[in-house]
């Protein structure tokens, strides 16, 4: 195990070698030297030890207490200010789910996707929250992760009693009452309910974030499969509804009444920062924690079989492209892919859901242009469907998630 001085010296040794790792980048010694305890000094080299173990992260920081952010602010607003590409003196964070207040929407409120020329498609929306009276994931010991889970298991029970979710609550800790064994738990993982096992990921091992593995690990289940909640992934909460329909504003609508009920129901309520919004481990996450994607078929902007021009179109408009099966996954065999708006940070809910409906209403246009025959195109196309089962959402911050998440 490293001494503080060794990690140091190695983070510092490391800025030469990596330029595009966020956390060793904006490490400075000269703050790092005058916290005033070697408590503080061994916590701050603690958010950085996956971005020092892991010289390819892109973000490679993680904080690992609710209040680090405003603990160790220096470090963590240079590090926000890198990777969401603002500038804090001049701009902040607010949290606002009202489509009222976000602009460039119809004006009768629906975002009805119908009237884009598009049919049905696969809608997917999601957030994070970490309970306040607990130590962020990668700080928690077995004993955190275990009490965590039993905190939510009243919780879970009255959103199983209400007959808007019903469905009900599977655990992966052993001699949990609600324990699923490996084969249940891998047909979950399958079908995209259940996250996958974090012991297999080094950024969230180096981080302390999958520790203990399979303890203090779950995941609730609506009756539909429409509305699920992971516990003990990246955060302790990851809550995500999806739906196959004509109107983003159900699935948005939807999670926002379920977080509602979650969050009236936790004791001691979910970590927020006045200043940065939802405390996420992840400063990728930070401020909503949302991700709002739509799966769209772009024949005439995918016809080569890749999704290079589809996100040369996506990226002015700060719109995401994807494999179906996360990032670095193959598109679709029709050239679907998946969509979804790059900013978390200094944007509001609405305003990213916003994004997306002008974003997919952009990308249509754009498509229409490349495409005289959708039929031809997608004859000419004749891509085998590679997709791959959906990557954990919002994973590890790694080189490549720098510049696409």
């Amino acid at each position: 195990m490293c001494s503080n001085d060794e990690k140091v010296e190695q983070i510092m040794k490391m800025k030469a070698e990596c330029p595009d790792n966020i956390a060793i980048q904006c490490f400075d010694k000269a703050y790092y030297d005058s916290l005033d305890s070697d408590e503080k000094k061994s916590g701050l080299l603690k958010c950085l030890d996956s971005g020092r173990e892991n010289a390819d992260s892109g973000m490679g920081c993680y904080a690992n207490q609710p209040a680090d952010y405003e603990t160790y602010e220096p470090f963590f607003k240079a590090a926000l200010e890198s990777y969401h590409k603002v500038n804090l003196a001049e701009k902040s964070h607010s949290n606002n789910w009202d489509l009222k207040s976000a602009a460039g929407l119809p004006e009768d409120g629906q975002l009805d996707v119908t009237k884009l020329g598009l049919p049905a498609l696969s809608m997917r929306v999601r957030t994070g929250r970490n309970l306040k009276k607990f130590p962020l994931p990668g700080a928690m010991s077995k004993e955190d992760r275990c009490n965590m889970e039993a905190a939510m298991q009243p919780v879970f029970a009255e959103l199983i009693k209400n007959e808007a979710y019903g469905g009900k609550y599977v655990s992966i800790t052993p001699e949990h009452a609600n324990f699923i064994n490996t084969e249940e738990y891998n047909e979950l993982v399958k079908a995209h309910i259940m996250f996958k096992n974090m012991d297999d990921d080094s950024y969230l091992k180096s981080a302390g974030i999958a520790s203990d593995w399979p303890h203090g690990r779950g995941c609730y289940i609506s009756e539909d499969k429409g509305f699920i909640i992971w516990v003990g992934e990246e955060d302790h909460l990851r809550i995500m509804c999806m739906k196959k329909g004509t109107l983003i504003n159900e699935v948005f609508e939807r999670l926002k009444g379920a977080i509602d009920v979650v969050e009236k129901l936790i004791d001691g309520g979910c970590a927020m920062s006045d200043k940065f919004g939802v405390v996420t481990s992840c400063p990728t996450n930070i401020g909503t924690g949302m991700r709002a994607s739509v799966h769209i078929a772009l024949p005439g902007l995918t016809a080569d079989g890749t999704d290079a021009k589809a996100k040369a179109v996506a990226k002015p408009l700060g719109l995401s492209v994807r494999g179906l099966g996360g990032e670095h996954t193959p598109i679709g065999a029709d050239g679907t892919v998946d969509i979804s708006p790059s900013a978390r940070f200094c944007i509001t809910e609405a305003e990213i859901v916003a994004a997306l409906y002008n974003g997919v209403k952009l990308l249509k246009e754009e498509e229409d242009k490349c495409v005289k025959d959708p039929t031809d195109v997608a004859a000419e196309v004749g891509l085998e469907n590679k997709a791959k089962p959906e990557a954990t959402e919002g994973r590890r911050a790694s080189k490549a998630d720098v510049t696409a998440a």
